[in-house]
């Protein structure tokens, strides 16, 4: 079986990728990436894997890499359920400061595809949550932006007050869009 590629939330690159799943009374098998698949979808190879676990109500981002090191996230929620976003920083697109978003959860074989030019960030749902992203490049420090998660010209639903999130002092003193160093 194959993966699908569906474009998602009206912004230009987002795509909702589900793969083949196998469930049955002893639990569940699924192929959870292949390269074959992502090279005929004409999409970038992946290069780093990364994994985060959160507590509920943290909120991570909104983060991006600039250029030369801009990064694409392929975004999987491994155990509970996450509030994922994409937030658009193409100045020249339609869409420019607009957000999308998903939630996602260890059910299933979904994951969501987010390409350079957009900031990422996600709140989780569970009382933990284990989130893994493949990316197409390193991360690099010198090269690590961000916009506040809470901007309110972005107004994104986020499931959390800005009371109850929990927010590391990095992503608390991070810029407005408006503000943010933003070459895309």
């Amino acid at each position: 079986m194959a993966f699908t590629f569906t474009p998602y939330g009206g912004l230009e690159g987002l795509l909702l990728v589900k793969g083949p799943f196998f469930p049955d009374e002893r639990g569940f098998f699924f192929e959870s990436f292949r390269a074959d698949e992502w090279a005929k979808a004409g999409l970038p190879a992946l290069l780093q894997d990364n994994l985060s676990r959160s507590k509920r109500g943290v909120v991570r981002g909104l983060h991006y890499q600039i250029p030369p090191k801009a990064v694409g996230k392929l975004v999987r929620c491994v155990r509970g359920r996450i509030f994922d976003v994409a937030l658009d920083l193409r100045k020249k697109s339609p869409t420019y400061g607009r957000s999308a978003a998903i939630e996602l959860d260890d059910a299933g074989n979904r994951m969501f595809w987010i390409p350079a030019g957009f900031a990422h960030g996600l709140c989780a749902l569970t009382e933990e949550a284990l989130v893994a992203y493949k990316v197409t490049d390193y991360w690099t420090k010198e090269v690590d932006r961000g916009v506040r998660w809470n901007d309110p010209a972005l107004g994104i639903p986020w499931p959390v007050s800005a009371d109850e999130a929990l927010v590391t002092a990095k992503d608390a003193g991070l810029p407005l869009l408006c503000d943010a160093d933003n070459p895309f």
